[in-house]
């Protein structure tokens, strides 16, 4: 196996980041391998040849993302549908995503130029606003989408559905829906459970929920959640996916939520697993 071609994403503002895409850019290069550098990368760093997000995710075999797991975050739901491979390389503190530290960064390419990588398949959303019957809003995502109110609104009433049959009303600050690649994020500083990224499931998470006796709840993964906004007050609420990109949501639009077709492929590290993980991000057995 050679790979031809290995999408560079970065942390673009990052002076570190910018320095190891530059040295990734050459190594690639002796290695005939085509770097395809995103635009607002290749201009910070001074390379000519730059792409359109749109040709990368056309040509890339293998993607790097140099940063932290909101930049993998970003990039994962850029190649949503699409069976490449990503690598997360954190050059800060690990990350529940990119776990690979830089010294790792060139033996785990070469592994997989070799066709040796290791893969963990991650479990996505597919999240549907629909308003007055009608589709407005349909996309992927890696970790959870939020349905929040306001800083100043009341709480709301999101009446809750799974597979048709009613769960509940929460009235509350929010909901969270995860995956279990989600669940160490926003629904675990909620309460919610941490759960095995590679389980299919969906975690449902209440935010400060008005009756405390809502709590967290893990449904399959074959499971279709709808939540309708059922205040009838002029309250602003919001839609987040993946803690980026959002909307203003209206009385009566209803969120589907359920597991997508598609998963997103990340290379694991070697040198670690996910309980090591959990243990230096989480600071287990430190005093």
């Amino acid at each position: 196996m050679h790979l031809k071609s290995v999408a560079i994403f970065a942390k673009r503002h990052d002076p570190r980041c910018q320095v190891v895409a530059d040295d990734l850019i050459n190594w690639l290069e002796e290695k005939n391998c085509l770097p395809l550098v995103e635009s607002d990368l290749a201009r910070l760093i001074g390379y000519a040849g730059a792409f359109s997000d749109e040709d990368i995710r056309e040509q890339a075999e293998l993607v790097v993302v140099l940063g932290g797991d909101g930049t993998l975050i970003s990039v994962a739901r850029l190649f949503s549908g699409k069976d490449v491979p990503i690598v997360g390389v954190n050059l800060g503190s690990l990350g529940f995503l990119t776990e690979v530290t830089v010294e790792e960064l060139y033996p785990l390419l070469d592994r997989c130029l070799r066709g040796e990588p290791r893969v963990s398949e991650r479990m996505m959303l597919e999240v549907t606003v629909c308003r007055e019957d009608q589709e407005i809003e349909k996309c992927h995502v890696l970790n959870d989408m939020v349905i929040n109110k306001g800083a100043l609104a009341r709480i709301v009433d999101l009446e809750t559905k799974v597979n048709r049959h009613f769960l509940t009303t929460y009235k509350a600050d929010g909901l969270i829906i995860s995956t279990p690649t989600g669940s160490t994020g926003y629904s675990m500083s909620a309460g919610g459970p941490i759960i095995h990224p590679l389980m299919s499931c969906i975690v449902i998470t209440p935010i400060c929920p008005h009756t405390l006796t809502n709590r967290p709840i893990v449904v399959t993964d074959e499971s279709i959640i709808s939540i309708t906004i059922a205040s009838s007050f002029d309250e602003k609420v919001y839609l987040t996916l993946d803690g980026q990109v959002g909307f203003k949501l209206m009385q009566g639009d209803t969120i589907e939520v359920r597991k997508a077709l598609k998963t997103t492929s990340l290379v694991m590290s070697k040198e670690r697993d996910y309980f090591e993980i959990l243990r230096t991000k989480l600071k287990w057995g430190e005093r």
